[in-house]
């Protein structure tokens, strides 16, 4: 019974048209061995023969054109450009790669990724394309930026389907915007992959609305660093109008964003959310207050990447797996929101 329903699914996902064009595939198998070089421009060839125009043909019944569309891709195959692909690993959880991510990574030649990115994640690609660790990661940089722009383009050039791999979305934080102007000025062609950035894995680790009706209707993507020099930022003002701060890369540098944000305005009481390795099991969950967070430089324990959340809308999330930023000797810890609620009766 089983083996009936899996047979059944199957069929239902293949094309009904699949056995007219795995024959004709066998007839240009010959004469593809012979013109079309083994590796990237063979597999090239028949991806674009099993799900471009001839694949397209056959399903119509037109096997006649479908055998002049295979010709035609034939005599084009000469020269296959290479192609980059900007893909965003997402916050670290296998299953939050996008299906989009899975598919280019089977199509890749060449996986370049980062230090933030799983060995799980980066498995996950074809099993004989190349695998470059560039490694990028704070303090510890393994290739410049401009190396790697240099890598993807050289890789490319050479006729190479490469997929850029980076931790959460490609555009936040990813440094894309260098290596799609160096792609451009190379005349290479390349796409985005959408990824899930880590601060929305953040806050559904903590069951956190990072926009609450009434109560903040802004959110701010920055990292602590926008506050080490001397003027301070817009988005700092528009903390204090109620915004929810999503801080990246923000434990090294916790006491500065505490401190900047009490001197412009925003009271020590707000409540703060950090998360270690959000989305992954060995997640960790912090909460406290703004006053709170500088301790967080001192936790040396936490060497996963460290998203801050910062906020009035943080109240509403779920404290109950999550320990105190600062231990309060004396007596028993309650979560901000759990405070909240405990006033509420006492008044």
């Amino acid at each position: 019974m089983l083996a009936q329903m899996i047979r059944a699914q199957v069929d239902q996902i293949l094309s009904p048209s699949l056995g007219v064009l795995a024959t004709l595939a066998q007839t240009y198998r010959h004469a593809v061995d012979r013109l079309v070089p083994r590796g990237v421009a063979r597999r090239v060839f028949w991806r674009r023969f099993f799900s471009g125009a001839v694949a397209d043909q056959v399903a119509l019944g037109n096997v006649s054109l479908a055998r002049r569309e295979a010709t035609k891709l034939l005599k084009a195959m000469d020269k296959v450009p290479g192609h980059v692909w900007l893909v965003g690993a997402g916050p670290g959880a296998e299953d939050l790669l996008t299906l989009r991510a899975q598919r280019v990574m089977m199509e890749a030649d060449v996986l370049v990724y980062d230090a933030l990115v799983p060995q799980a994640i980066v498995d996950m690609g074809r099993r004989d394309a190349e695998r470059l660790s560039v490694g990028k990661r704070k303090g510890c940089h393994s290739k410049s930026q401009e190396e790697i722009n240099q890598l993807l383009v050289g890789l490319a050039s050479e006729g190479k389907r490469v997929v850029r791999l980076k931790s959460g979305d490609p555009l936040v934080y990813g440094r894309a915007g260098e290596e799609m102007a160096a792609l451009r000025e190379a005349g290479i062609t390349y796409e985005i992959v959408p990824g899930i950035t880590s601060a929305f894995a953040a806050a559904a680790d903590f069951e956190l609305p990072l926009t609450l009706r009434g109560v903040a209707s802004s959110l701010i993507f920055t990292t602590g660093h926008d506050l080490a020099g001397d003027v301070l930022p817009d988005w700092a003002r528009l903390a204090i109008s109620g915004a929810t701060i999503a801080v990246y890369m923000g434990r090294t540098v916790a006491a500065s964003v505490a401190g900047r944000l009490m001197e412009a305005g925003l009271p020590a009481e707000t409540t703060v959310a950090v998360i270690e390795n959000a989305s992954r099991a060995d997640r960790r969950l912090l909460h406290g207050t703004l006053r709170d967070l500088p301790d967080l430089e001192h936790r040396d324990e936490l060497n996963g990447p460290v998203m801050v959340i910062i906020g009035d809308a943080v109240a509403g999330a779920n404290f109950e797996h999550s320990e105190p930023l600062v231990a309060k000797a004396g007596r028993a810890v309650l979560a901000p929101a759990a405070v909240r609620r405990e006033t509420q009766k006492t008044n």
